[in-house]
Parts: structure tokens; C-alpha cells; sequence
């Protein structure tokens, strides 16, 4: 992460800084590693009123569309602070590392047949989740983040009332009974992509330079939904191209509802998280992070400037441009801080560095953003035919070339930049770069 500190002698010059909603499962305001980086309403008091006339009561630091509150982190969930998940962490580190050990091995596989341990880290991820990705977004920066919480801590099943539905229909037909599945999980789509709407209408009214999206649905996991679906309707289980039918349709559906949201705030780029799944996007469709639109930023993770993450996404047409997403140390609530790995991790590190583009130059249009991102990265062998750059982020080419567009063309300042400004080196070696790790999943948009 020390690369994030060259481009912050370049920030020094802004009037002020850019701000970014980090669209999550909820942020520690008042860690000791962001004081000074929490971005505040200026036109709202918390006194119990909606002083800014936004809707929105005592929205001082952002909004938890979970629960419909100001409240934008639970402090109660530090109680999954137990020392197997922090153990977890770090044999999935030495195994990233290659230096894991057959204890270790040994003790994971045990751990995944202790199901008060699993419930435990899947409440413990969520709720660590929005603050470590808020930490990556402002480090070594004057970027300031706002917390709007869209994942619950504890995520409910929601498939609960379509068997029902389907036990009373009379009809036998299977084009009926698929129609009815397409529909539901259409409506589903609908439904949540309305709340991201709903959150960039929210982001777009407080003016957002930046939309960090650590979130979203993979196709695994688009499939056990559609499959879920498929059984409650038809009493058994899909066979493969059913299943795939009806997940696609789902993908699908939750794409083209995303449109509106990435239209509902124009003026802010999203950033969006490529996926955990080692899987290709420009076959198997993740969501949100398939959107496609001048205002989006899709990424890939590596393992610092050397290779692509074992588990990261990719796709030379959906995912934009690979960072930093293996190992990361950031803050996580109550003053502490964990190495994490993901695709989750890498969005904010190219998050960030957007902030200090629009902190550089205000002027500058998402798209001339989006533009500098992909024209300055550093480029990989590695990452050809995976990412639409084929490469890496490079903060300080990157800001270098924000600077530059204060006095000539955006083509130009970057073609400049990047006879300036070298490659990023290696900050460490790896022991085993092919060892195959568990990464957690994105912040889960469904259960």
C-alpha cells in the first residue's frame, strides 16, 4: 500500500478535498486510522430532525439503507471478535504467502466443520467488511469518505414465499412454471437494484466525486439463487441447462436494472469490485461490476505488481484494470486493523487514486478519469487478454497526469505522464504464487 503515499504531495495543491461514498456493510466513523478522512454534512445537525431537508433525519456521516437509520455501523458485532477468526486471517495470509503449514491446513479443515465458528465469521466478515474498504479508499490521502450501508451485518434468506405460490397454481406446464421463475427472480432484481438506485440519487444529492461498490453478485452465487428459485417452483432440482438459463436471466436482469443506477449520479464514477470467483466475467456475468458505462470502474485484484490474484475475476471486456488486492492491511472497527484479501480490497485502491484525479483537477469528466486510469496503468504480460488495460493502476502516473491536464489535453498529459513516470517496483516476494486460497466472497447483495 506504500505506493497510495506518492501522489499525496501532489494533493497538497487542491482547495479541497474529493469525496467518496463507500456503498458497504457500514464504517467506524471514529477509528483512529481515519480521523480527519470521515467526510461530515455541513448542512445537517444531529438533533433529531432532517436539518438539510434531504429525507434523510440526522444524515451526518452518510446512511445505513439496511435499516433505514443514521446509525451506520452496530458496535455490538465486535463480539465476533474471537480468536478463531482473527486465526482464520492469518493462515489464509500464509497461504497466499505459500507458507503455510500442515498444521495449519489441518486446523482450517477443522474450522469448516465448526458451524458456530462459520456463522461467526460470516457475521464477523460483514461487519469488518465497509470499514477496511473505507480505510483503503482515504490512505495516505486527503480523500474523505462517507459511510452508506447497503449490506446488513446479518444477512435473511429471502426465497421463503415462492414455494407457496407455486403449490396453489394449478397449471402443469413447464414454460408456465419457468416463466414464473424468470419473473421472481426478475422482481428480485428489480427490488434491489431499486435500493442502489435509491443510494445513488443519495450519493449524486451530496455530490459524490466517487462510488466504491466492494459488493455485488457473483455468478456462482447467481446460480444457487436461480436454483433455489427453480426447486421451490418445480419441486425439483434444475437440471444444468435449466439452471444456467435461469441464472443468466437473473445476471441479466440485475444488469439491465443497474443501468439506473450508475445513471441516477452522472457526475460520479463507481468503482465496482470484479469478483472472488477466478471466473471470467466476459462469460460468467457478475453484478454490478458488468455495467458497462463511462462513469464505472471495474477491477481486477494482483498480488502487488506481480501477478493476478488466484481468485480474482477477469475478463478483457468487463473488468477495466487490475491493483492491489492480496494482503492488504487496513482498519477494521474498534481501532484495529487486518491483512485482507479480495477483489473488495483492490476497488478501493483504484478508488482512491480517482479521488486524487477529481482532488487534482475538479474539472475533469468521469470518463477523462476513467481515461487517465486505464491510459497510465503499468503494463503486465500477466494481465494481457485478462483486463481491457492490461495492467496496473499507477498512483503516481496517474495523479501526475491529472496534474498535467490543468495545462493541455487529457491524451496528452497522459502520453506525457508515462514517459516521466517509471513503473511501480515489487514491494515483496511470494514463497508460491500458484497456491489456490479461499478468498471470502464480495459483500453479499443476497443470502
Amino acid at each position: 500500500m506504500k505506493y497510495l503515499a506518492i501522489g499525496l504531495a501532489l494533493s497538497v495543491f487542491s482547495a479541497q478535498a474529493a469525496t467518496i461514498a463507500v456503498i458497504d456493510s457500514g464504517l467506524d466513523v471514529n477509528h483512529v486510522d481515519m480521523k480527519g478522512n470521515i467526510w461530515v454534512n455541513a448542512k445537517e445537525i444531529q438533533d433529531g430532525r432532517d436539518t438539510d431537508g434531504n429525507g434523510y433525519q440526522d444524515d451526518l456521516h452518510g446512511w445505513n439503507f439496511a435499516e433505514q437509520s443514521s446509525k451506520i455501523i452496530d458496535m455490538k458485532y465486535t463480539s465476533t471478535y474471537v480468536p478463531g477468526v482473527f486465526k482464520f486471517f492469518e493462515i489464509q495470509g500464509r497461504q497466499l504467502l505459500g507458507t503455510a503449514t500442515p498444521e495449519d491446513i489441518a486446523w482450517l479443515k477443522a474450522a469448516r466443520e465448526d458451524k458456530e465458528l462459520i456463522s461467526n465469521l460470516q457475521k464477523f466478515g460483514n461487519f469488518v467488511h465497509g470499514t477496511h474498504v473505507a480505510g483503503i479508499t482515504v490512505k495516505d490521502s486527503t480523500n474523505l469518505a462517507m459511510g452508506v450501508k447497503l449490506i446488513p451485518t446479518e444477512v435473511k434468506p429471502f426465497m421463503e414465499t415462492l414455494s407457496v405460490q407455486a403449490k396453489s397454481l394449478k397449471s402443469t406446464d413447464k414454460n408456465f412454471r419457468l416463466n414464473l421463475v424468470k419473473t421472481a427472480l426478475g422482481a428480485l432484481a428489480g427490488q434491489q437494484m431499486n435500493m442502489l438506485e435509491e443510494i445513488a440519487l443519495y450519493v449524486n444529492g451530496h455530490k459524490m466525486d466517487v462510488a466504491n461498490g466492494s459488493f455485488g453478485t457473483g455468478y456462482a452465487q447467481a446460480e444457487m439463487i436461480a436454483g433455489l428459485a427453480f426447486k421451490a417452483v418445480f419441486f425439483r432440482e434444475a437440471k444444468p441447462e435449466e439452471l444456467k438459463e435461469v441464472a443468466l436471466h437473473f445476471m441479466n436482469s440485475l444488469l439491465t436494472e443497474g443501468q439506473r443506477m450508475v445513471k441516477a449520479a452522472p457526475n460520479t464514477v463507481f468503482v465496482f469490485a470484479a469478483g472472488n470467483d477466478g471466473s471470467n466475467n466476459d462469460e460468467l456475468p457478475t453484478s454490478p461490476t458488468n455495467i458497462k458505462a463511462d462513469n464505472v470502474i471495474s477491477v481486477a485484484a494482483t498480488y502487488d505488481v506481480q501477478f493476478i490474484a488466484p481468485f480474482s475475476n477477469f475478463g478483457v471486456k468487463m473488468v477495466d484494470v487490475a491493483a492491489p488486492g492480496m494482503l492488504i492491511d487496513s482498519a477494521i472497527p474498534a481501532d484495529k486493523t487486518l491483512e485482507v484479501s479480495g477483489t473488495s480490497q483492490a476497488a478501493p485502491y483504484v478508488a482512491n487514486i480517482v479521488a486524487q484525479i477529481k482532488d487534482l483537477n475538479p474539472a475533469l469528466t468521469p470518463k477523462q478519469i476513467k481515461d487517465i486510469i486505464l491510459g497510465t496503468v503499468d503494463a503486465k504480460d500477466f494481465l494481457r487478454g485478462k483486463v481491457a488495460a492490461n495492467g496496473i493502476v499507477n498512483l503516481n502516473r496517474a495523479t501526475v497526469a491529472a496534474e498535467l491536464t490543468r495545462s493541455m489535453s487529457v491524451s496528452q498529459a497522459i502520453s506525457t505522464a508515462r514517459g516521466r513516470i517509471r513503473d511501480v517496483e515489487p514491494t515483496r516476494t511470494i514463497v508460491n504464487p500458484r497456491v489456490q486460497v479461499e478468498a471470502l466472497p464480495l459483500a453479499p447483495m443476497f443470502n
